[in-house]
């Protein structure tokens, strides 16, 4: 992991009235005071890759699913929405399906964290149980909870199946960061997969990346008081994988990074496939963030979830950075 990096979930114990940069320096987290909420591309858009399904298992696209989504353009709830786990707020990522014809967001294991410590390691830090309430909504704000517009459950935590495993691997231990919220059956027709502003993912990104190449991704953080403008992303990935990462790991830097509130956002590669969600944040000049590998993250999910068919569902709408 990359010191001096902090997990930046939105989670109790600094004031309302801190400033969104005051709040990075001191530790990656924000707050609600009692009573108020829990806590753009350099070239014109232009469609530049098709979607497509291939033969890998761990997709599926958004026709094929046995799902009827609602349309981009009307979706309630899509890959970006804001997730409340108790006081955390984070971003979800993107969207999963399994065989039995359930539907889940994805969001950050630390979104679960139940401790203190700055930068946990995952095989050894306490998460809240699977089956936690998650509430998703829609313009919350330090000063407002927003809309819930769907209450999920907690139904798979990275950290907790790692521990339940005996997993070994530092790489794994400090980087597989990835949870999954089951969505009821009676608000999945209001669900959409596609990534808000940039369209997809067209499939997954498995160790196709490259040095300086851009990753694209998608945050709601509530430290920006429901201005979505800011929630557009655009990065350059610093490496293939971070050195030493065994691959679990990418480091995007760009002058607008992800901010407290953006832990579990979706990124994708400069061809719109599914790269990795946002884990950490890295004081440096220009700021660093780092990427949990999707393409691991979801294999290991395929294999300690239970989950039977467990796969990331393609977006409805074309890819354009």
């Amino acid at each position: 992991m990359i010191a001096p990096a902090r997990r930046r979930s939105v989670a109790r114990g600094l004031a309302a009235v801190m400033a969104a940069a005051a709040l990075i320096a001191t530790g990656g987290c924000a707050t609600s005071t009692t009573g108020t909420a829990p806590s753009p591309s350099a070239t014109p858009p232009s469609t530049t890759t098709a979607l497509r399904t291939t033969a890998a298992p761990s997709i599926v696209a958004a026709a094929d699913s046995g799902v009827s989504w609602a349309p981009a353009a009307q979706a309630q709830l899509h890959p970006g929405v804001q997730a409340y786990t108790g006081d955390s707020q984070c971003t979800t990522n993107f969207v999963f399906t399994d065989a039995r014809g359930e539907v889940y967001f994805g969001q950050a294991a630390h979104c679960g964290h139940v401790g203190t410590e700055k930068l946990p390691n995952g095989c050894t830090a306490t998460t809240v149980p699977i089956g936690t309430p998650v509430d998703l909504r829609t313009g919350g704000s330090l000063r407002t909870r927003g809309t819930t517009e769907a209450t999920g459950t907690l139904a798979y935590d990275s950290w907790a199946a790692m521990q339940a495993a005996g997993e070994k691997d530092p790489n794994a231990c400090a980087h597989n960061d990835f949870a999954l919220i089951r969505l009821p059956k009676n608000v999945v027709g209001a669900v959409n997969p596609s990534l808000p502003h940039w369209g997809g993912p067209v499939d997954l990104d498995v160790d196709r990346v490259s040095a300086g190449d851009r990753a694209y991704g998608y945050g709601d953080s509530s430290l920006r008081g429901g201005r979505n403008a800011l929630s557009p992303h655009i990065g350059l990935v610093q490496a293939t994988a971070d050195p030493g990462t065994g691959g679990w790991a990418h480091t995007v830097t760009a002058v607008r990074p992800g901010v407290p509130g953006d832990s579990g956002a979706g990124y994708v590669d400069a061809q719109g496939r599914a790269l990795g969600t946002l884990s950490t944040l890295s004081l440096s000049v220009p700021p660093r963030n780092t990427l949990s590998d999707l393409s691991r993250e979801l294999r290991y999910a395929q294999q300690h979830s239970g989950i039977p068919g467990l796969r990331l569902v393609l977006g409805t709408e074309p890819f354009h950075s």
